[in-house]
């Protein structure tokens, strides 16, 4: 095998979040864009539990976790205060954000009160900001994508709470060109397509 082959979907938050270190890095990977209703044959093979991004090395290892395929991307250790965070924003953040976002998945679900306690973990997000107006780039990426998912839910809602320096810190990484580059869209693969690269230039 040649190039590492990147199973991902765009919109996904933990997707965007693979996908991150790979463009800032520039190492080239064959990206297979996937529709989560019609899962390719060969992803479920290498990746039984079905969900992206997975990301299958040259050596025929697989790594199936965001943060493990960012950690193996930029070699990266997470420090005790990036763990915090990572912690937070993918155990109690995303817990109340997947009920504010689908609260009909859930039974007895009140969206609105998921949505206050999803916001604090923003509010505490934004006065990490107010202490140090900046995360590592590795962090920054790990956390951004949730953000941007719990935002456009309700955005004129959101841009009016007093977290303006996580809304600061949002926009730009939202407007910055690395993440231009990771949400170029990319058409449904299939076996036998032309082959991919990401990132493109």
């Amino acid at each position: 095998m040649g190039r590492p082959i990147l199973y991902s979907f765009r919109r996904c938050p933990y997707a965007m979040r693979a996908r991150m270190p790979i463009v800032r890095t520039n190492i080239e990977v064959e990206l297979r864009e996937v529709v989560l209703r019609d899962r390719p044959e060969h992803m479920m093979e290498i990746s039984p539990k079905g969900t992206v991004p997975v990301l299958l090395l040259a050596d025929g290892t697989v790594i199936e976790e965001s943060l493990e395929i960012m950690q193996h991307v930029l070699n990266w250790t997470l420090s005790e205060e990036e763990q915090h965070w990572v912690s937070r924003n993918d155990d109690e953040f995303k817990f109340h954000l997947d009920r504010y976002k689908y609260p009909n998945r859930y039974e007895n679900v009140d969206e609105l009160e998921q949505r206050t306690l999803a916001s604090a973990y923003l509010m505490d997000l934004d006065q990490r900001l107010v202490r140090e107006p900046s995360f590592s780039e590795p962090l920054s990426d790990a956390l951004f994508p949730f953000v941007r998912q719990f935002a456009n839910h309700d955005r004129e809602w959101f841009d009016v709470q007093p977290w303006v320096n996580v809304i600061e810190w949002l926009a730009q990484n939202l407007n910055s060109e690395a993440f231009k580059r990771c949400m170029k869209k990319h058409k449904q693969w299939t076996m036998g397509d032309t082959v991919t690269l990401f990132p493109s230039p």
